[in-house]
């Protein structure tokens, strides 16, 4: 599938939640429940990407370290090394990357800006859906509609 993430972004115009380096766990996990995504990206006033935290960061970084949530500041406990996709960047490759990394997700980035953010969620729907394309188009080509024309 050599979709680039960019077609997937065109859906989610809107969709980024950030907070900032200071905000808490308590604010992100809040931001995270109430738009039901599973991470939020952090970033500065200048929108510089710092981190990212995802549920898998309350668990290991906060529960489990018995931190309090409404006190610890995203600085803290954000996952520091992210993992990022350019808009050119086939579906394919993402999903590569997602499963070679255990994440699940990518932020899109082009030229130091974020573009958005692609989940795994969105990866395998994107990929659910070429695969129904061509596969009609092969029922098609074996009824002989294929091209618009019958017969051959």
């Amino acid at each position: 599938m050599r979709t680039p993430v960019s077609t997937l972004l065109r859906g989610k115009a809107g969709q980024l939640h950030v907070l900032g380096p200071d905000a808490t766990v308590a604010d992100a996990v809040h931001e995270m429940n109430r738009h039901d995504v599973g991470a939020v990206l952090v970033m500065d006033p200048e929108q510089n990407l710092l981190g990212i935290f995802t549920e898998r960061d309350v668990l290991r970084r906060v529960i489990e370290a018995n931190l309090d949530h409404a006190r610890t500041p995203l600085e803290q406990v954000m996952t520091r090394k992210v993992i990022c996709l350019r808009p050119d960047t086939p579906v394919q490759d993402a999903l590569a990357l997602v499963s070679s990394h255990n994440i699940r997700h990518l932020p899109v980035v082009e030229n130091e800006r974020v573009l958005g953010m692609i989940s795994v969620r969105d990866l395998t729907t994107a990929l659910v859906s070429e695969r129904e394309h061509e596969l009609a188009e092969l029922t098609d080509y074996i009824y002989g509609s294929y091209g618009g024309h019958a017969g051959g």
